[in-house]
């Protein structure tokens, strides 16, 4: 695909997850465009874009993860930096959007923060938003700019179609998941249950009860963000006290914070697939987790964006 080398498409990578921008850029035939991002000693962010890119399309890929608040400034700075420098388009390429579980008011005076990033994005400059399974899907609402919100799910199935796992259940550790649930249980053409669990305080889960039968059965959990781990070690091992014969778990957003690996090791999870929407750093690296890429799936809806085609097939 080098037809696009000498063209007015950018791709930029800041710091969050530089390995997912190369694959993404050496799918598409680009080069990363040259730019630095360096501190003062304080701490402040300084960009500097070393080309120009002058009534160019830009695609700024930076995913909102761990450090959130400093990928976010980095983002925000970017944006501001392009718009200076006269980029036709800007386009932020997000497969992990940050704030994204804060996205109503669930208690008195209670921020909306994911309200809040789309604000500071669309008023820092930005044209159009493209990301990866939002945990709200409402979320795309909050944004007055075109966003476009691929799915993780076909890139899971595709995995496990080619497992040939036998007799399987696809199990949504919360009501909430049962939609996403349904999508992967519709491609791998399995039946459904659901995990009936309460959470007493934030990152703290209770597993009830399952709805569905799960006995004697290949269990897939699945999940949009993994993050300490709590929910869906739990998840796994109530499938397994449940008479489930092995349990399997898949995420799109591997945050894994916290006790989120030792858990995983230590719990009743055969295998744990993840994509590399952020980017897990070597120490998290266990045997069980196997990480899938998102890089082919960006790259065609940046060159569908670029070419002004329809990339509505890329949300199944």
């Amino acid at each position: 695909m080098s037809q696009y080398v000498d063209s007015s498409l950018k791709l930029f990578a800041l710091n969050s997850n530089i390995k997912l921008a190369e694959e993404i850029a050496q799918v598409i035939g680009v080069q990363l465009g040259k730019c630095s991002v360096s501190r003062f000693s304080d701490g402040e962010i300084q960009i500097n874009i070393e080309e120009s890119i002058r009534g160019g399309d830009v695609f700024v890929i930076q995913s909102t993860s761990d450090p959130v608040n400093e990928h976010l400034m980095e983002l925000l700075i970017m944006i501001d930096a392009l718009k200076r420098a006269s980029a036709k388009t800007i386009n932020i390429v997000m497969p992990y959007y940050g704030y994204a579980r804060q996205d109503r008011k669930a208690r008195s005076r209670e921020p909306i923060t994911a309200k809040l990033v789309a604000n500071l994005l669309e008023t820092a400059g930005a044209s159009r938003v493209i990301t990866l399974d939002l945990h709200a899907p409402q979320i795309q609402g909050f944004f007055d700019i075109p966003i476009d919100h691929l799915m993780g799910v076909p890139i899971l199935a595709d995995y496990f179609k080619n497992k040939n796992l036998q007799d399987i259940v696809i199990v949504s550790p919360d009501h909430g998941g049962v939609t996403r649930t349904r999508r992967l249980a519709d491609r791998l053409k399995a039946p459904i249950a659901i995990i009936d669990k309460r959470r007493p305080k934030p990152n703290v889960a209770e597993v009830m009860n399952i709805v569905g039968q799960v006995e004697g059965k290949t269990a897939i959990l699945i999940d949009d963000i993994i993050d300490t781990a709590g929910t869906i070690t739990l998840a796994a091992n109530a499938l397994v006290e449940n008479g489930a014969a092995e349990v399997y778990a898949c995420c799109t957003h591997p945050v894994l914070s916290g006790p989120a690996i030792e858990r995983i090791q230590n719990s009743k999870i055969k295998e744990l697939v993840i994509t590399n929407s952020i980017a897990l750093p070597e120490e998290k690296k266990i045997d069980k987790i196997v990480e899938l890429s998102v890089a082919p799936l960006i790259a065609e809806a940046i060159i569908r964006v670029y070419e002004k085609q329809s990339i509505s097939a890329l949300f199944d």
